[in-house]
């Protein structure tokens, strides 16, 4: 039996298994879903079992497909460090470097400190996935991850990579001069605020605010929902209410006019944005470079 022997179709089968998707496997290997669901169909003709459930709406390993997917991606895992370890004898770093993320910190630490390292690197690919979702980093395949240091996973190596920051309540002038400015967290539920969905359990982001040892956790209403923060800053500064998020994010609106500070007495700051990663992922020469040129510096 031909396919016994071909690796790739355990990796085609891993691909589509982890990712519970033949769109999003055929994407990931480069190939067409017809010819990635041939290859799945040879290989448990071949083997004389079923590994993978189809409907019309998802893809999950059958039982004996789980026990063999178990098996493998720790070896493909193991297989894909050594090639990489290959280049670092080399003194070639290389390899893929895929990091959960959420839009906020890409657009303003990852990707400015990444651009220009990565064009002395061409052999280090880096994939940056925008994800709200506080995703398990190890299920999910991701050599990274990007959250508040507050959110940091137990029992992962974790490193600043940016500063304290506060997330703070802003709407346009607009919307404030026809509603009014809110005093307290607690008047919010008067106005119209713009929410952020969270996909982890598809409820929304929970404003938090402090005061003299007082924390207060306000949930909002209002017209408009979004599930990134880059959308929901366009929106307050439409004039479509309140909305709370990263100050940096609005430095530059604040100045302008664009929008308006409120509420500072109630918003402190948190602890910045860190990388963090399982200890086997910090082997690799390209993954030292990535988390090196991400290093925070405090000035």
């Amino acid at each position: 039996m031909k396919s016994r022997d071909n690796l790739n179709d355990y990796v085609a089968f891993v691909t589509v298994a982890r990712e519970k998707s033949f769109t999003r496997a055929a994407a990931q290997l480069g190939v067409s879903q017809s010819a990635l669901s041939h290859t799945i169909r040879g290989l448990e003709s071949s083997l004389g079992v079923r590994l993978l459930t189809r409907t019309t709406r998802s893809v999950s390993p059958t039982e004996v497909g789980q026990r063999l997917l178990d098996n493998l991606a720790p070896r493909f895992e193991e297989i894909s460090s050594e090639i990489a370890s290959i280049g670092d004898a080399l003194d070639k770093p290389a390899g893929n470097i895929r990091i959960s993320a959420t839009d906020y910190s890409i657009q303003r630490v990852l990707w400015p400190k990444l651009s220009n390292v990565l064009k002395e690197y061409p052999e280090i690919n880096v994939e940056l996935i925008n994800d709200y979702g506080l995703t398990d980093i190890v299920a999910n395949r991701y050599d990274a991850g990007v959250r508040l240091g507050e959110q940091v996973t137990n029992g992962m190596i974790s490193l600043r990579i940016g500063p304290d920051i506060r997330f703070v309540a802003v709407a346009s002038p607009e919307y404030l001069h026809t509603h009014g400015i809110p005093e307290t967290p607690y008047q919010l539920a008067k106005h119209r605020c713009i929410n952020l969905r969270l996909p982890s359990h598809g409820g929304f982001y929970v404003w938090e605010f402090k005061r003299d040892g007082k924390e207060v956790r306000a949930r909002v209403d209002g017209q408009v929902v979004f599930n990134t923060v880059v959308q929901v800053v366009e929106a307050a500064i439409d004039g479509y209410g309140i909305a709370q998020v990263p100050e940096d994010l609005v430095e530059d609106e604040i100045k302008q006019g664009k929008l308006v500070l409120m509420l500072e007495d109630w918003t402190p700051y948190c602890e910045g944005l860190h990388i963090f990663y399982s200890s086997r992922r910090q082997a690799s020469k390209a993954m030292r470079i990535v988390i090196d040129a991400l290093r925070y510096q405090r000035e």
